[in-house]
């Protein structure tokens, strides 16, 4: 089967093959993936004991995704202490027999993406090819993150000697057992690329996915220990937020990996750094990320890659595009291109291949999206959407419009903080330096786009802007769609915790800490 993969770069490319392939396969994927019971997995055995609760799916609440047993706290106390037991051999084990087996996991993965692409696809309401892409983007994060390992011979560095009677060398070690606490949105490959990192690196893993993506968390996990871990080197406990407290507490996690809100972020850091020794934190926690759009743009690209960035998964992206800054002489212009390109989004079921925007992922989602259309038509102006679906499969689910809103304060909430939902505010500017300086008082700084021909523009933009990933004239996504091994990415400020980012060469060696030999040799 001869099936061109799907990035988040080759939009245009003719993907209906694809469409084709998942036309046939959708329905039995359902079939043998969904209502099934999805226990915690630890020291290589499932563990089905607990309060059973039933998940259903956003796209139609009448589908049950599967029964997820919570853990409690003797069950997050058991995965610990699994890690811990199975850290001393892994570590040992040496980093080309990890990478030998981790490899072995992301062929596994490859062989299962199709699974892995309907059941995120069906568990979180992400569209088609968003679902792909993510699975293919895991399967590159841990071949990335092998080579990694590889090409710096285990990050391992040869120094002279102070004197000729000396050798020295410099070496990263793993810390231990490493909490990876997953978000939602990208159920696949962020989970994966925390996970394999850490792996990769020699730690061991406590893993609890989101309670929303249980089955995508279960399945990847499956394919990480059928390509040949230990038992106990990876342990999944499910639950909501009681499990994830209880893990991110735990005394004897050595580490944590997080992605998801900057409040949680921060409270597992503050937790960490209450012990008699700080613990590593490696967290990205969303962003409010802005698009500039200057006199110089094209603006049909424009309105595409600011639709894309906005509206994909439904705005359910810590770097979706939340805010347009638009100069003044274009803003009309470009609105009415927005306005266009935003009319031909077909909202539904992700299930289509013509759809482009599923739900939001649950009813508290929803009302977000209700409270701030509210507040920017009383404040402003909503110019499109600002309402729930209704009608047909949007009786099933939390559906609502792709929104557009104007005439907001600079310092208005909705131009502040991060709402996750498919809603842009776009504001005019005179001067790019002082939109950017704008941009720059947020509290976040993630990611971020511009969109001009004039070069002395691209250089103010690239040189002055607050945020760890940046994007010039790009129609995938005017600030979403970071690649591994192209893009790293990185959040600032309060977008993340450690200055270096995932996807690139600096997040492996985060999982690590650093050690120096100094051998005497005697004559």
């Amino acid at each position: 089967m001869n099936l061109p993969r799907v990035t988040y770069s080759n939009t245009g490319e003719d993907f209906s093959g694809v469409h084709a392939y998942l036309d046939g396969i959708i329905p039995d994927a359902e079939a043998r993936l969904l209502g099934n019971i999805r226990p915690s997995f630890i020291g290589g055995e499932d563990r089905p004991q607990g309060r059973n609760v039933s998940v259903r799916s956003p796209i139609d609440y009448s589908i049950v995704l599967g029964e997820f047993p919570q853990a409690d706290e003797s069950m997050v106390n058991d995965a610990v202490q699994a890690a811990r037991a199975a850290y001393p051999s892994w570590r040992a084990m040496g980093w080309p027999r990890r990478i030998e087996i981790l490899r072995a996991a992301a062929d596994v993965i490859e062989e299962r993406k199709w699974d892995l692409s309907v059941a995120c696809l069906i568990e979180v309401g992400k569209s088609r090819l968003e679902a792909v892409g993510e699975v293919e983007e895991a399967i590159d994060l841990i071949r990335h993150y092998c080579d990694e390992m590889e090409r710096t011979d285990g990050f391992r560095d040869d120094r002279p000697g102070a004197s000729s009677a000396e050798k020295c060398s410099v070496v990263l070690r793993p810390y231990g057992a490493f909490a990876v606490i997953a978000p939602f949105n990208f159920p696949v490959a962020l989970s994966v690329g925390m996970m394999s990192a850490a792996l990769v690196a020699g730690n061991t893993v406590v893993f609890k996915p989101s309670d929303a993506a249980g089955l995508t968390g279960r399945l990847v996990v499956e394919a990480l220990i059928d390509g040949g871990l230990p038992d106990g080197v990876l342990n999944l406990i499910q639950g909501g937020r009681e499990t994830g407290e209880l893990l991110a507490k735990h005394s004897l996690i050595d580490g944590f990996a997080f992605t998801g809100s900057n409040a949680v972020g921060m409270t597992i850091l503050r937790h960490a750094v209450s012990a008699q020794a700080t613990r590593p934190v490696l967290a990205e926690m969303g962003g409010k990320n802005p698009a500039f759009v200057t006199a110089s743009a094209d603006l049909a690209l424009a309105a595409t890659g600011v639709a894309r960035s906005a509206f994909g998964l439904s705005g359910q992206k810590c770097s979706a595009a939340s805010k347009a800054y638009v100069h003044r002489s274009v803003y009309d212009d470009f609105l009415s291109a927005l306005l266009e390109t935003t009319n031909k989004i077909v909202v539904g079921d992700p299930r289509h291949k013509d759809v482009f925007m599923g739900p939001v992922i649950n009813d508290a989602a929803l009302d977000r999206f209700t409270k701030a259309a509210s507040a920017a038509e009383n404040d402003g102006s909503i110019l499109r959407g600002g309402q729930r679906l209704e009608g047909g499969i949007f009786e099933g689910g939390p559906y609502v419009e792709p929104t557009i809103a104007t005439g907001l304060p600079a310092d208005h909430r909705i131009n502040r903080d991060e709402l996750f939902l498919p809603f842009v505010s776009v504001l005019p500017f005179d001067s790019l330096d002082e939109a950017i300086a704008d941009a720059n008082r947020s509290a976040f700084g993630l990611t971020a786009g511009v969109y001009a021909q004039d070069e002395q523009e691209l250089d103010l933009f690239l040189s002055t802007i607050e945020a760890g990933v940046l994007y010039a004239n790009r129609a995938a996504g005017a600030t979403t769609g970071a690649w591994p091994g192209f893009q790293s990415f990185c959040g600032w400020k309060g977008s993340g915790t450690t200055g270096k980012g995932g996807l690139g060469s600096w997040y492996v060696p985060q999982f690590m800490r650093e050690q120096s030999h100094t051998v005497f040799c005697t004559p």
